[in-house]
C-alpha cells in the first residue's frame, strides 16, 4: 500500500519548494541587476580613464611622432596602476602604436569597427570583441594642439574579467541565501508543526470528517444546541434548537449574529465566571427550558465562547408528572393496604367473637367516612388528577395521625391557563407535606390541617393553615430560595443538603404562572400559606430559578 503524505509534510515541502523558487527567482534577479550595474559602473570608469590618458602632457607628440618606444614608457606605469583588462593606443589609420597585453600587434589593425565616432571626436563605450577576447571598452579622441583628432585611445574590461566579479559576488550572496534558505526550513517546520498543533494533530480530511459527523448529530440530536464565540455572536444552531424556540431564520441566516439580537435572554444568562453550568432552568424566547451550559476554553481559565444545549421543561415536566402518579398510586395502594388490613383484622375479630351487630355498625361507619370525603372532592374539583391527590394526601395524613380538613367554600371549576396541571399538583402537594411535617413537630396534640382552594374572583386562591411548630421569622425571607427549609438537619443549619427543594419548586411554578405566595401566622400557632394566582396573567419575563 502506498504510504501517503501527512500534512504537515506536505505543507512543509511546499514551503521549502516555494522558498527555493523565490530565492532562485531573486538571485536570477539579483544577477541580472548587479551584472548590468556593473556593466554600467565599469563602463564609466573605462570612459574616465580613456578620456584622462587622451589628456596626458606629452602623448599627443609622441603619437604624432609615432614614437612606439616613447609612448610605452609614458603609458606603462599608468597600466601598472589600472585595473582594467587592457590599455591600447592607436593612431588615426587605426594601427597600434601600444597594446599593453599583446606588443606584438604593433602596427596592426584595430579590431572592433567602432573607431568612426571616435575619429569624429566623441567619447564611446562599446562591446566589441577585439584582438584577445569580447571586452567592454570605452574609447577617446588624442587631440593636438589645434584640437585635430590624431589618435585613439581605448581602455576595456574583458567580459571573463566581468563574469569573475559577478561569480564572485554571487559566490557571497549565495552563502547569504544559503542561510536565509536554512532559516525558511526551520522557519517552514516550525510553522508546519504549530498549525499541525492548533489542528488537535488532525488531517484535514479528519477534519472535514469531524465537521460533516458534527453536523449530522447536531441535527440528528433531539435536544436543542446553539454555540457563541467570546463576542456573544452565534456561530452554530441545529434544527431542534430552532424549532423549540419558534426561529424562522436558516442556520446560515442566524450565524454571525449577536445572540441577544436572536433570542429572547436573561440579562445574565452568560456568565463570564462560569466554566460549567448544568440543568439551568430558564426562559429562552418566552418558552421555559432547561440549559447545560459549557465554555469553551481555548486557552485555561479564558473562555473563547459557549456551547448551550437546552430541553423544553415540559418534556422534563411530562415525565415527572408519570413518575410523580406513579409514586402517589404506590403509596396511595399500600396506605389503603395497610388500613384495609386493620379494619379486615378488626372485622375478622368481631365475627369471630360473633359479634354480629357490632360488624355491621363498624363496616357502615368506615364506609360512611372514606364515601364522605369522596363525594365532597368529587364534587367541589373537576380535575380527576386534583382529586386523586387530595384524597392521597388526605389518607396519607390520616395514617400519620394528621386529619386534613375541606373547607366547606372549596370550588375549582378551571386552571389557570399559565398554570398547568402538573405545576398544580406540585403546588398544592408540597404546601400539604409541609404543613403535615410541621404538625407532627408541634408539642401539642396535633390539630387538624385546613385547606381551601378557590377559583372566584378571576383568580385561584389556594390557602393551607396548620398549628403546627411554625416558621422562624429569620427564615422566612429566605424560605422559597433553593436548599433552604423550615426543617432543619442535625446541625441546626437551615441549608440542609437533603430539603429545601419542595417550596423553592413550588414558589417557582407560582411566579412563573404570575402568581404570588404569601406566609402568615396562624392563630394560636402555626403557619398559613396563601397562594394567588390570576387567571390572565402578565406575560412572561426573563426570569429564572436555578
Amino acid at each position: 500500500m502506498k504510504r501517503r503524505l501527512s500534512f504537515q509534510v506536505k505543507l512543509f515541502l511546499s514551503l521549502v519548494l516555494f522558498s527555493c523558487l523565490l530565492l532562485a527567482l531573486l538571485g536570477t534577479i539579483l544577477f541580472h541587476f548587479i551584472d548590468r550595474q556593473l556593466h554600467h559602473d565599469l563602463g564609466q570608469r573605462a570612459r574616465v580613464q580613456a578620456s584622462e590618458i587622451a589628456l596626458m602632457p606629452g602623448l599627443a607628440e609622441k603619437v604624432a611622432r609615432r614614437d612606439i618606444a616613447g609612448i610605452a614608457a609614458l603609458i606603462q606605469p599608468l597600466r601598472n596602476q589600472s585595473d582594467a583588462s587592457y590599455i591600447v593606443i592607436g593612431d588615426t589609420q587605426e594601427h597600434h602604436l601600444y597594446h599593453s597585453e599583446s606588443p606584438e600587434r604593433l602596427n596592426l589593425p584595430m579590431i572592433g569597427g567602432d573607431n568612426a565616432e571616435v575619429l569624429q571626436g566623441k567619447t564611446i563605450i562599446s562591446v566589441r570583441k577585439g584582438g584577445i577576447g569580447v571586452s567592454l571598452r570605452s574609447k577617446a579622441p588624442i587631440l593636438n594642439a589645434e584640437h585635430q583628432v590624431i589618435g585613439i585611445v581605448s581602455v576595456g574590461y574583458l567580459t571573463s574579467y566581468i563574469a569573475n566579479i559577478n561569480v564572485s559576488l554571487l559566490w557571497q550572496a549565495s552563502l547569504y541565501g544559503v542561510a536565509l534558505l536554512l532559516l525558511l526550513f526551520i522557519f517552514s517546520w516550525m510553522f508546519s508543526r504549530n498549525l499541525k498543533k492548533q489542528m488537535f494533530w488532525l488531517e484535514p480530511k479528519d477534519i472535514a470528517l469531524l465537521v460533516l459527523q458534527q453536523k449530522a448529530l447536531l441535527e440528528a440530536m433531539y435536544e436543542g444546541v446553539f454555540a457563541v464565540n467570546a463576542e456573544r455572536q452565534l456561530i452554530l444552531i441545529n434544527r431542534a434548537a430552532r424549532e423549540l424556540l419558534d426561529i424562522q431564520q436558516s442556520e446560515s441566516e442566524l450565524l454571525g449574529k449577536p445572540l441577544d439580537a436572536v433570542l429572547q435572554i436573561p440579562a445574565a444568562f452568560l456568565r463570564q465566571h462560569e466554566v460549567k453550568t448544568h440543568d439551568h432552568v430558564t426562559v429562552l424566547n418566552q418558552r421555559q427550558v432547561i440549559v447545560n451550559r459549557v465554555a469553551i476554553e481555548l486557552e485555561p481559565g479564558e473562555p473563547g465562547g459557549w456551547v448551550c444545549s437546552f430541553r423544553d421543561k415540559n418534556d422534563i415536566n411530562t415525565l415527572s408528572s408519570q413518575l410523580s402518579q406513579v409514586k402517589r398510586y404506590a403509596d396511595n395502594l399500600r396506605i389503603m393496604r395497610h388500613e384495609q388490613l386493620n379494619w379486615t383484622a378488626t372485622l375478622v375479630g368481631l365475627l369471630q367473637m360473633q359479634r354480629y351487630d357490632d360488624a355491621m355498625r363498624y363496616i357502615h361507619a368506615q364506609s360512611a367516612g372514606a364515601q364522605q370525603v369522596l363525594d365532597f372532592v368529587s364534587a367541589r374539583f373537576t380535575s380527576p388528577a386534583l382529586c386523586g391527590l387530595l384524597l392521597g394526601k388526605y389518607v396519607s395524613a390520616r395514617e400519620k395521625g394528621v386529619e386534613l380538613k375541606f373547607d366547606p367554600a372549596c370550588q375549582l371549576s378551571r386552571i389557570p391557563a399559565a398554570l398547568s396541571e402538573t405545576a398544580l399538583m406540585s403546588v398544592i402537594g408540597n404546601l400539604l407535606d409541609n404543613a403535615v411535617d410541621a404538625t407532627l413537630k408541634a408539642i401539642t396534640p396535633a390539630a387538624p390541617i385546613e385547606l381551601y382552594i378557590s377559583g372566584r374572583n378571576q383568580e385561584l386562591l389556594i390557602e393551607v393553615a396548620d398549628q403546627g411548630c411554625g416558621i422562624d421569622d429569620s427564615i422566612k425571607p429566605h424560605l422559597f430560595e433553593q436548599g433552604v427549609t423550615s426543617k432543619p438537619s442535625s446541625n441546626d443549619d437551615m441549608f440542609g443538603a437533603e430539603h429545601g427543594i419542595g417550596l423553592y419548586l413550588a414558589a417557582g411554578y407560582v411566579q412563573q404562572a404570575g402568581g404570588s405566595i404569601e406566609i402568615s401566622d396562624n392563630s394560636p400557632q402555626g403557619t398559613i400559606f396563601s397562594v394567588f394566582i390570576p387567571f390572565q396573567p402578565a406575560a412572561l419575563t426573563g426570569l429564572s430559578h436555578e
